[in-house]
């Protein structure tokens, strides 16, 4: 039996975007179903919109291989869409010989990974681009950048809906089971409840992914990790910023460390910080801001007092404990989890907005070349 569309995506965020758009581009009929009022109000409108490089990834995994991958294809539909980004460059920071042991270690893993423009600088070098910087050494990654996230959503949003995909809203995602004869039915609620059938159902849900994927009948409960969210806050700088390159120091285990990063403005904003969470919520605590001054003053000394006001704050996909290595992308395919057509994508924390477009057209091979 014919279905209704030939694929559903749950989620219109950055990844949901990227897929319908890919989907609908290789000549399927899409629905995108997102049970807020509008694209990217998750995930994707929630953190540093920074185009990273690849630097600090493991080599070999899809986090490093698509961010790669991702990373010069999102610069080339941004100069053809007319979404604005700009390779602002980064220095990645150190202060003493164990950090800088650490800074020469973090290059050949970047080469690993096929980053091959960092330039190493002597603290006078990284000062000359930066004089109010504070270091002992750094990296400068050239092609590490910024770029206007909502307008890049529009875009993957207006090339889905022109090759025929269509977004509906205010629709939340309840139920899916497979058909005997093949294919899902998708049933949803929202301004009313309905059901859907299709051929391909891919979860993009971000946050909400492992919760999505728990409401599949026949999905094997064993391929569906746990989640865990990692709070991260963010502060503005009031007053005009002395940096024009973001500033990052070296990672930590649950993320990049609270770096300073710009807006298309010039902008100063630091973050984000790591703070796990039971349960979701954009609560920004401003006494949160005494560590970040601690942080943000071992490379820029000269913050002034009072200069950091709260921003916003975002929430990392996790599906590894905190006390746990950061987990690859996880594409859960049916060549692993046995039901047809399903593509489950779990753990989409960063770099997934600069990958976005390589996580679409290897998302789309999993479900079409298997």
């Amino acid at each position: 039996m014919s279905k209704d569309v030939d694929c559903i995506v749950l989620g219109a965020g950055v990844l949901g975007l990227a897929l319908a758009r890919e989907m609908a581009q290789y000549g399927k009929s899409v629905i995108v179903l997102e049970q807020t009022a509008g694209i990217g109000n998750g995930v994707s409108s929630r953190n540093s919109e920074v185009v990273h490089a690849g630097i600090y990834y493991q080599p070999n995994s899809l986090k490093a291989k698509l961010c790669v991958q991702g990373k010069q294809a999102l610069y080339q539909y941004c100069q053809e869409h007319g979404v604005e980004a700009q390779a602002v460059g980064k220095l990645i920071v150190a202060n003493g010989a164990q950090q800088e042991a650490a800074l020469l270690r973090l290059q050949s893993n970047a080469e690993a990974c096929g980053v091959h423009d960092l330039q190493r600088l002597s603290a006078k070098q990284a000062q000359q681009l930066e004089p109010e910087l504070r270091c002992s050494a750094a990296l400068l990654s050239p092609s590490t950048g910024i770029l206007d996230t909502h307008a890049y959503m529009l875009a993957l949003q207006g090339d889905a809906e022109n090759a025929g995909a269509q977004c509906v809203f205010h629709t939340r995602f309840v139920g899916a089971h497979l058909l005997q004869d093949g294919g899902w039915t998708i049933e949803v609620d929202g301004d009313e409840a309905f059901s859907i059938s299709c051929d391909y159902l891919i979860n993009a849900g971000g946050l909400h992914s492992v919760a999505n994927a728990k409401l599949i009948q026949g999905l094997p409960a064993h391929t569906i990790p746990p989640a865990y969210l990692c709070k991260g806050s963010y502060f503005s700088l009031t007053g005009r910023s002395p940096f024009t390159h973001l500033i990052y120091p070296m990672p930590n285990e649950a993320g990049l460390g609270i770096h300073l990063t710009l807006d298309l403005g010039g902008q100063a904003r630091f973050g984000p910080d790591t703070e796990w969470v039971e349960h979701e919520h954009y609560d920004v605590d401003s006494s949160r801001s005494q560590s970040f001054y601690q942080a943000v003053r071992s490379y820029w000394p000269s913050l002034p007092d009072a200069s950091l006001t709260p921003a916003y704050s975002g929430i990392r996909p996790k599906i590894t404990a905190p006390d746990a290595p950061a987990a690859d992308f996880y594409f859960s395919a049916p060549s692993e989890h046995g039901c047809a057509g399903l593509l489950n994508l779990y753990g989409m924390e960063s770099p997934a907005l600069t990958a976005s477009l390589a996580i679409a057209a290897y998302g789309r091979s999993l479900l079409l070349d298997a």
